[in-house]
């Protein structure tokens, strides 16, 4: 074997009588080494040889990938491992969040998905280009993350979980690769440019043949490292997209840039009339410099969701036998006690046990004041603790703590596309072909009328159009709004939600803990069967059946009873209450027609209308009445006005007693207010505003509320912690203050704004660049920088929602 023959799979040097081949697709490759041939016939054995023809450039070495740590994979099998960055569903199925080295291009993307998902027990595997990062769902009966991981290894990449430091890495690395070819291709122009104005000069004062050609020669090699390594990765990826018989961007790009170097060329050989090296050059430059720009914007728009991942500090205080003890976040676990001090972070989800501080939540909920902490309270993981020590009982970890299911919300959001980017998307698919076809139907027409013109200006229309404009105006938008959002404490989860919260023209509000603070106080209690019961029993009875319940009412009964009788059969009817077993006999809690029923007694007699009211009964009668009051959450006026202000229309839809629910609409001055609501009650009004053509959008508590929020056109979910994790609406409310529905409100709508900005823009841009360039009054240079600027505009107009107005 000649040690010159480059090894198909890495691209290094073949040693002399080293004989790794491997047959791929009939052809016998050489291989430098066992590493490269067993990567090689991993990719042969799984069918996936198109990866092949599809990558730009070769894969490197599996030695270099994998260092030796990291190849004993069976250490994150370990359940102390996984605690810290796998999630558990239901069963035995799991959830971890990776981070990929090794991609390339986008062939390396489609070659992982492809292999992973097709091993048994992977339900999904997904990979992000942008940020190299991966999401693995898999069955860990029928399968082990070692084994994920080892399949990842065995075509030639490495994956191990994702950590923020490596992402940040990975950005640096991209940045740094695009300045390169950006400095290259910046050096290339000035240098041409000024030899360029020389010759423009001298055709118009004179110029002797033997210094043009001598400046040609000299352009020539100044433009030959612009188009080999600067503008490289356009001729890689175009080539790339013909094979897969797909039109791109690039496919006109590498036309424009190929076709007029190789003009230039000959031109330069055989002393043609016109030379295009500036242009090639400003054409590069523009374009690198452009995509440069767009690379930095959205990182800037998605770092919302990167500031998030960074707030979990690296180690942590632990407390123990041996006293204070410096560990590893990643090695917390439920259970550990954790001091935090003033100034530090805190890390991990979990409860104070001792000690008295205010924490500043403001990164994660948005609010801008420390909220005081005292023993029994629960702390968030990324808040820091302000004033005196804390001590910290971790509760969570890992993927199950807040910070991550934010992120987790956040991706999804980000990553779906509103209907009006893909149907960008779709559009800007067409354009390339219809581009095509009018450059060639412009080249016709010069060449049959004005021969001498027919190369430049082809290749002006050629340049000057930009469908990237379009598949931009959404995307960028939408990342910045939502990141600004969540700044404030909205969490987007949904990627149609800004879209259609812009469209609302009907606000429906539950009371408890949506108006008001959820935070219901027991003001009385009746005993209506003195004879059989006393109000202790009474209380027991009611806080045992409520203690599957996460209701307000659930909550405020549970705090007056610290060991409660223990119920079975326990069985939650939505809207009603709860009917459970406790001693052999069966008892209701909920609305007194709900509890009534159990033994068919009369409804009791309202004793005071503005109170919330739950009844208890057995199978022999009504036992007791339990009556609450709740107080508006304290910017609810605010939040009622500013909606209002913006021309929505107000609605309270609640199952409690038509005395309490008034009471809040006149004290909020909302006019429509509906009361005794079951779920489907409040379902159906949905439906018949929607009915009626309006768009809806539900706030609830996101626990009693779950039917009519699926069915609002968008739904908004009041909720911290536990609740955020499993969050089916659109969006989630992060702080207390209800006020921020106002600011989701103007956002949406000044986000669909820039949106048709930025669409209105890139359409008007291209129809008014391509007549002018096919009629001649565009010069390549200007059509580089026209297209260049015509994404920037998009991208920079998009930025703007990342303020907090």
């Amino acid at each position: 074997m000649n040690a010159e023959t480059p090894c198909f799979h890495c691209g290094l040097p073949v040693p002399p009588n080293a004989d790794y081949r491997v047959d791929i697709d009939g052809s016998p490759r050489a291989m430098c080494c066992h590493g490269c041939q067993a990567v090689a016939q991993a990719i042969v054995d799984g069918g996936l040889t198109s990866f092949y023809s599809h990558r730009e450039s070769p894969s490197r070495k599996p030695e270099d990938l994998v260092p030796e740590a990291l190849r004993r994979f069976e250490l994150y099998d370990q359940p102390a491992l996984q605690r810290s960055f796998v999630e558990s569903d239901e069963g035995e199925v799991r959830n971890a969040s990776l981070i990929l080295e090794g991609i390339t291009c986008a062939a390396c993307i489609w070659l992982n998905e492809r292999h992973v998902n097709a091993l048994d027990g992977v339900l999904d595997f997904s990979v992000n280009y942008s940020t190299h990062r991966a999401r693995v769902r898999w069955d860990d009966t029928r399968i082990h993350l070692s084994d994920i991981l080892k399949a990842i290894t065995e075509i030639g990449y490495v994956a191990h979980p994702f950590d923020p430091g490596r992402q940040e890495m990975v950005h640096k690395k991209e940045k740094s690769k695009a300045l390169r070819r950006l400095a290259v291709a910046g050096l290339g122009a000035m240098q041409v440019m000024m030899l360029a104005v020389a010759m423009y000069a001298g055709d118009y004062y004179g110029m002797e043949d033997s210094l043009r050609d001598f400046m040609r020669w000299v352009s020539l090699l100044l433009t030959l490292p612009v188009v080999t390594y600067s503008a490289s990765s356009f001729f890689v990826t175009a080539w790339r997209d013909l094979k897969r018989r797909h039109l791109s961007m690039e496919v006109p790009v590498s036309l424009a840039i190929g076709g007029a170097f190789a003009a230039s060329i000959w031109s330069t050989v055989h002393g043609g009339a016109e030379v295009y090296y500036d242009s090639v050059c400003m054409f590069a430059f523009f374009l690198l410099a452009s995509r440069y720009l767009e690379m930095g914007a959205r990182h800037r728009a998605g770092e919302a969701a990167e500031e998030l991942v960074k707030l979990l500090p690296a180690t942590a205080t632990r407390l123990g036998g041996d006293g204070e003890q410096i560990v590893a976040v990643s090695e917390l676990a439920p259970g550990d006690r954790v001091l935090v001090r003033p100034g530090e972070t805190v890390p991990a989800d979990g409860m104070v046990v001792d000690g008295r501080s205010s924490v500043d939540e403001s990164l994660l909920t948005g609010e801008s004041l420390p909220r005081p902490r005292v023993a029994g309270e629960e702390l968030v993981g990324g808040s820091v603790n302000v004033e005196s020590p804390l001590v910290l009982e971790v509760q969570k970890v890992g993927e199950d703590t807040l910070v991550s299911a934010i992120v987790r919300l956040l991706d999804r959001a980000q990553a779906e596309k509103p209907r009006v980017a893909q149907l960008a998307d779709r559009i800007a698919g067409y354009f390339v072909g219809v581009l095509l076809l009018v450059a060639t139907a412009v080249a016709t027409w010069w060449l049959l009328n004005a021969p001498e013109h027919a190369f430049a200006v082809t290749l002006s229309v050629l340049v000057v159009t930009c469908p990237c404009a379009l598949s931009l105006a959404t995307p960028t938008a939408v990342t910045a709004a939502s990141g600004a959002l969540t700044r404030m404490g909205l969490l987007t989860t949904r990627g149609h939600a800004l879209e259609t919260l812009a469209q609302v023209s009907h606000v429906l509000f539950d009371k408890t803990g949506t108006l008001t603070r959820g935070l219901l106080q027991l003001s009385q209690v009746s005993v209506l069967a003195p004879s059989r019961v006393d109000e202790a029993r009474c209380r027991a009875l009611a806080a045992a059946l409520e203690s599957g319940s996460e209701h307000p009412v659930a909550k405020a009964l549970a705090a007056h009873v610290t060991k409660p009788p223990t119920v079975s059969e326990l069985i939650a009817l939505p809207g009603h209450g709860m009917q459970g077993e406790i001693d052999g006999r069966c008892y209701r809690i909920g609305t007194p027609t709900y509890a009534a029923e159990l033994s068919g007694a009369a409804e009791p007699a309202v004793h005071d209308s503005d109170a919330t009211q739950v009844v208890l009964a057995d199978t022999d009668g009504l036992l007791a009445r339990f009556e609450f009051r709740d107080e508006l959450r304290p910017d609810a006026d605010v939040a009622i006005e500013r909606l209002r202000a913006l021309g929505l229309e107000l609605e309270i839809l609640s199952g409690d007693a038509a005395g309490a629910v008034q009471r809040v609409a006149s004290q909020l001055g909302i006019t429509h207010a509906r009361s005794g609501l079951r779920p489907d009650d409040k379902l159906a009004r949905v439906r018949e505003l929607q009915g009626a053509g309006h768009r809806v959008v539900m706030i609830g508590d996101g626990v009693n509320d779950a039917p009519v929020l699926a069915g609002a056109d968008v739904s908004v979910a009041m909720g911290q912690g536990a609740q955020l994790a499993h969050a089916s609406a659109d969006m989630v409310v992060l702080s207390e203050r209800l006020s921020v529905l106002a600011d989701g409100v103007r956002k949406a709508r000044a986000t669909r704004t820039v949106i048709k900005q930025n669409l209105a823009w890139a359409i008007l841009y291209n129809v008014a660049a391509v007549p002018l360039a096919a009629a001649g009054l565009v010069a390549p240079w200007m059509a580089a920088i026209g297209m260049s600027a015509s994404s920037l505009v998009v991208v920079f107009n998009a930025l703007r929602l990342k303020g907090s107005d």
